[in-house]
């Protein structure tokens, strides 16, 4: 489904060409679920800004399907969720939610869950006339999830979404993503600071190296599915994440 080949990239500072990402090879089977840990400035999120056409490498290939990221971005093959909800305060959740529906124009009746079906998928079903001043940070990330999959596109990039929430909402939020992947088989790229996170989530695991950034190991996350609560108490779970967290130190 996405593919890097030795891709590069390079920005320009004051001081001089800064070399973000090096070498980068990685191959994203349809419907896995990969997470990108490593250290800050490696360029977890500029892999993703990568993945949806939002810059262009200063080398190497990247495909999305048969496409280039900018023709996929252009078909709607991505849904985005940040760390910020980045919500319009003027509008309720359910006028946020369908805002995406609204710039390309599409009809209600053409995606499979209508948005306030949506808004039930993620536990806000008696939300949709709230603004978002009235929501809380997780029942905020929540609307954010629910408008990135308004348009049902086969691929979710997610960007630290959870990062900035207290522990609590932050579990329950990765139990409903794990709820969401599982019912959607939807590709997803998932970048986290959260070792553990990621390995409670994901299939296998892109360790990055301090800046530039390169791929130190990709790790298979070799847990039974459904995810459970249940999972983060199970030895492989703490052993692997164990490995990554010295990985990454070392």
């Amino acid at each position: 489904m996405i593919v890097f080949e030795n891709v590069r990239m390079d920005f320009e500072t004051r001081g001089g060409p800064l070399s973000a990402l090096e070498s980068i090879d990685l191959s994203i089977k349809q419907g896995e679920f990969v997470s990108i840990v490593g250290p800050s400035g490696c360029g977890k999120s500029t892999i993703l800004r990568i993945v949806a056409g939002l810059i262009a490498p200063s080398a190497g290939t990247v495909r999305v399907g048969k496409e280039t990221p900018n023709e996929a971005r252009l078909a709607r093959r991505f849904g985005f969720v940040f760390q910020n909800s980045v919500m319009l305060p003027w509008r309720t959740a359910l006028e946020n939610l369908t805002l995406p529906l609204e710039i390309i124009g599409a009809d209600e009746k053409s995606v499979p869950l209508t948005p306030a079906q949506l808004l039930e998928t993620v536990g806000l079903a008696n939300a949709g006339s709230l603004f978002p001043r009235q929501l809380s940070g997780g029942m905020r990330q929540r609307v954010a999830i629910a408008r990135a999959l308004s348009f049902d596109p086969p691929i979710l990039l997610m960007d630290e979404p959870f990062g900035a929430l207290d522990a609590l909402t932050r579990d329950r939020l990765q139990s409903l993503t794990v709820d969401i992947w599982e019912k959607s088989r939807k590709t997803i790229l998932f970048v986290t600071h959260d070792v553990y996170e990621a390995v409670y989530l994901s299939d296998r695991i892109v360790v990055m190296t301090p800046s530039p950034g390169r791929i130190q190991d990709i790790v298979e996350v070799n847990l039974p599915r459904p995810r459970l609560d249940s999972t983060k108490e199970e030895t492989t779970y703490i052993q692997t994440a164990q490995r990554i967290l010295r990985s990454i130190k070392h």
